[in-house]
């Protein structure tokens, strides 16, 4: 399948694989993904999701692949408007941007396209000092779809994604400086750097580092107010769980702490 998946300890890691295409969007990346990521949250032992691209492909993902006459097409607007609900429920996007775990992506190269936008659904990124990222879409006649505009806005300003959306690329140093990348290093140091952070996180409590994630992504799409009093309840139930308790144990008894996810 050319979505390669490993479970490493409490890290799984998705990689795209169609080196002969830079790692090229298709169907078995949509199925791959509808596939693992229900498996990889409920998996209780996962704790971080790694995302990245085949090294021999040179790229995170090059994107829709045009040589494919089928991409960007529809038979008709009627048909594409009843396939709507069907198409956000499966959407890989959408599964991304609701994904409850931590999620890092390795940028080993390109992320053009569907690649450029599902960095964007990420938590973290690591990118490689060869790592570019293009929105070509408007080129094409067409846009970012899955909101891919507002999702660079949210990362990068609405400057910046507004030159992404006119086709300027982004390089890895712009990308480090805007704050869509929060490591930048050397090409061949990618994959121990977002495993390192990938190994961070995953020493972490579980619960508390998902109840982050949520507080962050939930608080973007509403108020500072009702985010405050939502997090009083999340902070309520962490206070509850045995992670708190050993956290709290194991920094008074100087020791690492052994955490659960319960």
């Amino acid at each position: 399948m050319p979505l390669l998946y490993e479970k490493r300890d409490h890290i799984a890691i998705l990689t795209f694989s169609r080196p002969e295409a830079r790692n090229a969007w298709c169907d078995e990346f949509t199925r791959g993904l509808q596939e693992r990521l229900p498996e990889i949250e409920d998996d209780r032992d996962i704790r971080c999701l790694i995302l990245t691209g085949d090294e021999a492909g040179k790229a995170f993902s090059a994107g829709a692949d045009l040589k494919n006459p089928r991409t960007h097409t529809e038979s008709s607007a009627a048909a594409f408007l009843e396939s709507v609900p069907q198409r956000r429920r499966s959407s890989p996007i959408m599964m991304l941007q609701d994904f409850a775990k931590p999620i890092v992506a390795a940028v080993n190269g390109y992320a053009i396209g569907i690649g450029c936008i599902v960095t964007f659904c990420c938590d973290l990124i690591v990118a490689s000092e060869r790592a570019e990222w293009r929105l070509p879409q408007v080129a094409l006649g067409i846009l970012p779809a899955q909101a891919g505009t507002l999702r660079a806005a949210r990362w990068i300003g609405k400057g910046m994604a507004m030159r992404m959306a006119l086709g300027f690329p982004l390089q890895a140093d712009e990308a480090f400086r805007t704050g869509l990348a929060q490591w930048v290093v050397p090409h061949g140091e990618l994959p121990s750097r977002a495993n390192a952070v990938a190994e961070h996180i995953a020493a972490l409590p579980p619960l508390a580092a998902r109840m982050a994630k949520e507080s962050l992504n939930c608080g973007l799409d509403s108020s500072l107010e009702h985010t405050a009093l939502s997090d009083l309840y999340r902070f309520m139930a962490l206070e509850m769980t045995e992670d708190k308790a050993e956290g709290h144990r194991a920094w008074r008894e100087r020791r690492k702490p052994q955490f659960k996810g319960r």
